[in-house]
């Protein structure tokens, strides 16, 4: 009963699929759109933008254009004004230049091949790298091998390593460049190239999917140091922001998320473990597709644990609870940089459809849950959820009942329950210890003061009486010399028998 009163946590499948209605998966990062869709919504409004400034930089250009006209003509009349003349023609033609600007940052600049040849010698020559770069080149060197091995079979091959390897050389040039437009770039290849391996295919999905899948696996391994957690993002100021968020909620208990897990079981209690490896794992992986394989593999985890514990399959109800509270208790290192670096960098199909992107947008429902966190998500008054999120209160210990009624998970919550109690009730006694202790010890100053005092007052009530020292010394020298021995018997002389 208590349990059908509790509001839980409930997410509808049709709040996981773009909100456009295309029927794939969408994603809170891009606004609830999938990434088709959320492509086609940027291209428009990066046209709108383009002609926007196209129409000021024109209107602008014409105001300039007659201003410098009737300025011209007044040259003619005024020729000692020719110096400024020139100087707001000059400022005319720079103010015309800027309707160039869109179009020219989409083209590579001239400089590019000097800064080609320069990282190229930088990357030929030794330098003192650490361990970590050393691990990541050659992390990176296996991964062109394994890419080359795998284009040999096709006609093409050598076509598609060309174009990614100077596809991944002119993305290190561009750094500096916004993260969404990094991201631009690297789907703008992916589509590009998909499309004409659809061709070369003749729609082969399967064949497209797995050179895309190595194709992926090839640049971004190369590329993973230079667009993951960039410094032109506040990636690691959210890292930083949910970490902290996530420790604060370390109070949350599996009876306040509905969590149908019970850990006391073994094997729920081992594939939690597991679920929690796995997303932790995800930090340490390069590629997109692998930090996705982290994400299914602890989904699965969490589903066997929860057909273990209900004896049933589960349902998606059980399974965003329990995903929240293993990212609860994992507080998974870097997460949103992950999540973001996912959602930028992965072929884009994959997140679309397929478990891979049904997970990882559960995923990132979970982390959205967890930053709104109230206390009325956990059926808690508001005053209630700050005095547990300031420490001064903590969860209500369940009372003792019927093992037919208690929730999943009790077990272990009620034997935390019951360490605490004997904690603190060790700490009761050791308190009573201590202050019998210090009672202790001011009663033996009392009595040590006390006996001195009686000891001082006996030796001054009868005191000492006087004695002649040298008949005091004479009586106990009994050793000294002076001792007179003429009464003492004759020593025994040793006598002789005859046998």
């Amino acid at each position: 009963m208590m349990m059908s009163q509790r509001r839980g946590i409930h997410l509808d499948q049709s709040e996981l699929l773009c909100t456009k209605g295309c029927g794939f998966y969408g994603n809170t990062g891009w606004q609830g759109l999938c990434s088709k869709c959320w492509r086609e919504e940027n291209q428009k409004e990066k046209q709108k933008q383009i002609q926007e400034d196209w129409a000021l930089a024109e209107r602008l250009q014409k105001e300039e254009e007659e201003a410098y006209a009737s300025r011209h003509k007044k040259t003619q009349l005024q020729p000692t004004i020719t110096p400024f003349s020139k100087f707001e023609e000059r400022k005319t033609k720079e103010k015309s230049s800027k309707v160039n600007t869109v179009t020219k940052f989409f083209i590579p600049s001239s400089k590019t091949p000097l800064k080609k040849d320069a990282s190229l010698e930088a990357q030929s020559s030794p330098s003192p790298s650490s361990s970590a770069s050393r691990h990541f080149s050659v992390d990176s060197d296996h991964a062109t091998r394994e890419f080359i091995d795998f284009l040999k079979p096709l006609k093409s091959g050598r076509e598609i390593f060309k174009q990614c390897r100077a596809f991944t050389e002119s993305m290190v040039y561009k750094r500096d460049m916004a993260a969404d437009e990094l991201s631009e770039c690297v789907q703008d290849f992916y589509q590009n190239l998909s499309d004409r391996l659809h061709t070369q295919f003749k729609g082969s999905s399967e064949h497209v999917e797995s050179v895309m899948d190595q194709v992926e696996k090839y640049m971004m391994t190369r590329l993973y140091k230079e667009v993951f957690c960039p410094e032109t993002t506040d990636d690691e100021k959210k890292d930083l922001a949910i970490q902290k968020r996530i420790r604060a909620l370390h109070w949350v208990t599996i009876e306040m998320l509905c969590v149908p897990v019970d850990e006391e079981i073994a094997e729920v209690s081992d594939s939690v473990v597991k679920a929690i490896t796995d997303v932790i794992e995800m930090d340490s992986k390069c590629v997109p597709k692998e930090k996705l394989a982290c994400i299914t593999r602890c989904s699965k985890h969490i589903f066997n644990a929860i057909k273990v514990t209900k004896k049933e399959a589960a349902s998606a109800d059980d399974f965003l609870p329990t995903l929240i509270y293993i990212v609860l208790k994992a507080n998974p290192p870097r997460l949103q940089s992950n999540i973001q670096y996912i959602t930028r960098y992965s072929n884009p199909s994959r997140l679309m459809t397929g478990e891979d992107g049904y997970y990882f947008t559960n995923v990132c429902c979970a982390v959205a849950f967890i930053e709104k966190l109230d206390g009325q998500s956990l059926n808690l008054s508001s005053e209630e959820f700050e005095l547990h999120m300031t420490g001064q209160a903590s969860p209500q210990r369940p009372q003792a009942t019927g093992a037919s009624s208690a929730p999943p998970g009790s077990g272990a919550l009620a034997q935390g329950h019951q360490r605490v109690d004997l904690l603190e009730g060790l700490g009761e006694r050791q308190e009573q210890v201590m202050e019998k202790a210090r009672q202790l010890e001011s009663d033996l100053i009392d009595w040590t003061d006390e006996v001195e005092q009686k000891v001082q007052s006996v030796l001054e009530s009868f005191p000492p009486e006087a004695q002649n020292p040298a008949a005091t010394a004479a009586a106990t020298a009994i050793d000294s010399d002076n001792v007179e021995n003429e009464q003492l018997p004759p020593p025994l002389q040793p006598q002789v028998f005859a046998g």
